[in-house]
């Protein structure tokens, strides 16, 4: 009856034909299966292929009458149950709906999976956005912080020092990418609040008085003020709070000791004292690096954090005299922007997992890779597993790896087999990335089994 609807049809004599015939061709959509069978029953063979093929539905047709086990083969999770003897327009009735519920059922697995995507997607996009707005933000406050240094002359040039001397102390730290950005945002607008200090203040060639020091020393707090209500500013404002603390309490506005200091302002204190000493003023000369680098290991533990120093300390003089020549060379500006992006001895993840493999190197690789094969500039392989839930899974899994992993494989889902293809576009062709993300990949697959 059912070969004369225009259905593809299998036969078995029993449960473990049943099994045999679902595992050797795994595109069938629907069981049909008897109660009682010999070597393993309707009832058993039921169970088993809700444990590998929840999506499949299975109807029972059976001679029992008997509602006790029509009830416990739905319990079971069979689709629907049918009685001998049944009409034809019956058989078709039934096996229509359970072939549509099945299609409802992956279309919405799918429809989820695809929702995930789309939600990845726009998250992505909205990453990409505010990095976007970020990158504009400091566009502007870099023009903020060119009107500062203009409006003291005395200082021309000295936010954009003391970000670079900051930045570079930071990285040889091991701070990560985002605690950069605050640190160089924090020490770029480190005085942002002498815009509020009086000209009369700010420019006076004569020694202050003690109310003018007292109203010169608020520009911390003013400053503070104006960042913090600033989304993004919120941790560089704690830098501009705290830049004129001191390590031993006898610092301003707060008297803050030790770490009570916010880690940013302990490590501009140093890049601010270093460029102060290098840097001409009305009174004296400039005075060389290694003198800086002698007064800042004087104050150690006094006014400076002693183990930022010693990271400071461990840093070549060249690098710093290289930082001031970049800056005051018209030719070569560096902005303050540009050296968060710029290329350090102390990155996290060097560029060598982006250098082209040759072809050596990957034949070495793929010995010890089973399963993967190479295609022109990608390797590649294909998995097949006993469902298209599983194989769905198992991508879900191997999308949170690569998101570790910093990789974009291309994966095709079709029916229970995926296929994966790794390659770095930017390379143009395989790279250390590539064979990580293979292993890793590996790796789950026999976590999946």
């Amino acid at each position: 009856m059912l070969q004369a609807a225009g259905y593809r049809t299998a036969q078995a004599s029993s449960g473990a034909d049943g099994l045999a015939v679902l595992k050797r061709d795994p595109d069938f959509q629907l069981v049909l299966s008897d109660l009682m069978m010999p070597q393993l029953d309707g009832t058993g063979l039921l169970e088993s292929i809700r444990r590998e093929r929840l999506e499949m539905p299975v109807v029972m047709v059976t001679a029992v009458h008997d509602i006790s086990v029509a009830l416990a083969a739905i319990r079971n999770g069979a689709y629907d149950y049918l009685l001998k003897p049944f009409e034809r327009e019956q058989l078709l009735a039934v096996v229509r709906r359970a072939l549509e519920a099945h299609r409802l059922r992956v279309e919405n697995v799918l429809y989820q999976s695809n929702l995930e995507s789309l939600v990845d997607r726009r998250t992505k996009q909205l990453r990409e956005t505010i990095t976007q707005l970020e990158a504009s933000y400091d566009v502007t406050l870099e023009a903020l912080g060119d009107a500062l240094d203009l409006k003291d002359a005395e200082t021309e040039g000295h936010s954009k020092r003391v970000t670079a001397y900051s930045i570079e102390i930071g990285r040889a730290l091991g701070l990560n990418a985002e605690s950069i950005r605050a640190l160089a945002r924090g020490a770029f607008l480190h005085d942002i609040g002498k815009m509020a200090i009086p000209d009369a203040i700010l420019l006076k060639p004569d020694r202050l008085t003690e109310e003018e020091t007292r109203l010169m020393r608020e520009h911390s707090y003013l400053g503070y003020r104006m960042l913090r209500k600033i989304p993004y500013l919120v941790d560089a404002s704690e830098i501009v709070y705290s830049h004129q603390e001191r390590w031993d309490g006898s610092g301003y506005p707060r008297g803050l000791k030790g770490v009570e200091i916010p880690l940013g302002a302990r490590i501009f204190a140093i890049a601010d004292t270093m460029d102060a000493i290098t840097s001409d003023r009305p009174y004296r000369p400039a005075r060389s690096m290694e003198a800086a680098r002698e007064e800042i290991r004087l104050w150690s533990g006094r006014q400076f954090d002693p183990e930022i120093a010693d990271v400071f300390l461990s840093i070549a003089p060249a690098t710093w005299e290289e930082l001031r020549a970049q800056i005051g060379d018209e030719k070569t500006y560096v902005s303050y922007i540009e050296h968060m992006a710029r290329p350090s001895n102390y990155d996290a993840h060097p560029q060598k997992d982006d250098a082209k493999w040759k072809k050596e190197q990957i034949d070495e690789a793929l010995r010890e890779l089973p399963g993967w094969r190479l295609d022109g500039r990608r390797i590649e392989r294909e998995i097949n597993f006993s469902n298209f839930l599983q194989g769905l899974h198992f991508v879900n899994r191997m999308a949170a790896v690569a998101e570790e992993e910093g990789h974009h494989p291309d994966i095709r889902l079709v029916y229970n087999r995926v296929t994966l293809e790794l390659t770095t576009h930017d390379a143009g062709g395989l790279t250390e990335k590539d064979f990580r993300m293979a292993r890793r990949i590996n790796e789950l697959l026999q976590q999946h089994v």
